[in-house]
């Protein structure tokens, strides 16, 4: 099974939550965070513009990138989690 987003949305693989804090202490999994953080896995193929034309998205696969706390909604494809959402709803793209 495959998902292929429409229009100007964006697929996203979340990145794993931490497991530990920076001193070394162990996170239980009630107290782990949400990732704000995922790697692109496909892109629709951009919004329709009101001349009939398509604005390209402005990121692409395996590109990094940081999204708000409730953005977007949570699916499962072959039991992975992933996000999808309106490439609109992205906050930054993560270079370097």
């Amino acid at each position: 099974m495959s998902v292929k987003p429409l229009e100007d949305r964006i697929l996203i693989k979340p990145l794993e939550a931490e497991t530990k804090t920076a001193s070394g202490i162990f996170l239980p999994e009630s107290a782990k965070e949400k990732p704000m953080q995922g790697k692109i896995v496909a892109t629709g193929p951009g919004k329709l513009l009101d001349n009939g034309k398509r604005a390209k998205p402005a990121v692409k696969k395996g590109d990094t990138v940081v999204f708000g706390k409730y953005a977007g909604t949570e699916i499962e494809i072959k039991k992975v989690p992933h996000i999808i959402m309106r490439e609109s709803e992205l906050l930054g793209l993560i270079t370097g």
